[in-house]
């Protein structure tokens, strides 16, 4: 499941993610009906857009069949599946699982063979990723690759301040919340911020360039297959 952000802007990160899971020898299929998972509509109170999207799903997908996993390079994407939809009175999809999940929890691999140039990394873990506990997967697979070293900064549970609409409706404090935590990044001595959820790192990488602050932003799954390529 590509997710709309990638879809719309972030290609590469659907490239890396297909490179990643062919890499474990997994055999990859792209239902090309997807549109979005139905979080926005979801979180914006509108249930009943959010449910025809989860019905929609639930047949490209497959989901109500005992079938192959869904695969998403998304925390949020994959806690709506697994967490929103049976809040609409649909099954939860419990075949879904963000990447990094995946990787440790089905294929058992808890390293990743690989290295990359040196760098120093900030982990920032997703909201979303706490409800589904897969950001310690993420750190794992991190932490074991060449040439990643992973600052602790500040407070790394904190919101980076995106919330989905919440950037859109309460802007002042959305930009607030990220620019204190790109400050704690920056006081570690982070060069790189990654994460597991693109719209985390859109909205950061936004407070970045509008504010000239030196920090690059990358995705996990581009991570792992730079490494790979290594």
């Amino acid at each position: 499941m590509l997710t709309c952000l990638c879809d719309g802007v972030a290609g590469d990160v659907g490239i890396a993610t297909v490179t990643v899971l062919e890499h474990l020898g997994c055999e990859v299929s792209f239902p090309s009906e997807q549109t979005c998972c139905g979080q926005p509509p979801f979180n914006g109170g509108d249930w009943v857009t959010a449910k025809e999207i989860a019905v929609r799903n639930v047949e490209v997908f497959s989901l109500a069949d005992e079938y192959d996993p869904v695969v998403t390079p998304s925390t949020s994407c994959a806690a709506m599946l697994r967490h929103g939809y049976p809040m609409l009175s649909m099954p939860a999809a419990s075949r879904a699982y963000e990447l990094c999940e995946f990787i440790v929890d089905v294929l058992g691999r808890d390293e990743w063979q690989g290295e990359i140039p040196a760098r120093h990394i900030g982990l920032h873990e997703a909201c979303h990723g706490r409800v589904l506990g897969t950001n310690g997967h993420q750190r794992k697979l991190l932490e074991s690759i060449s040439g990643a070293e992973l600052i602790p900064f500040g407070s790394d549970e904190q919101c980076c301040g995106f919330g989905g609409s919440f950037c859109t409706t309460h802007g002042k404090v959305s930009e607030s919340i990220g620019l204190e935590k790109l400050q704690q990044l920056r006081d570690a001595g982070v060069e790189q911020v990654v994460s597991g959820d693109m719209g985390c790192l859109l909205h950061l990488q936004g407070l970045i360039d509008r504010n000239g602050i030196e920090l690059s932003t990358l995705h996990i799954a581009q991570v792992l297959a730079e490494a790979i390529s290594a």
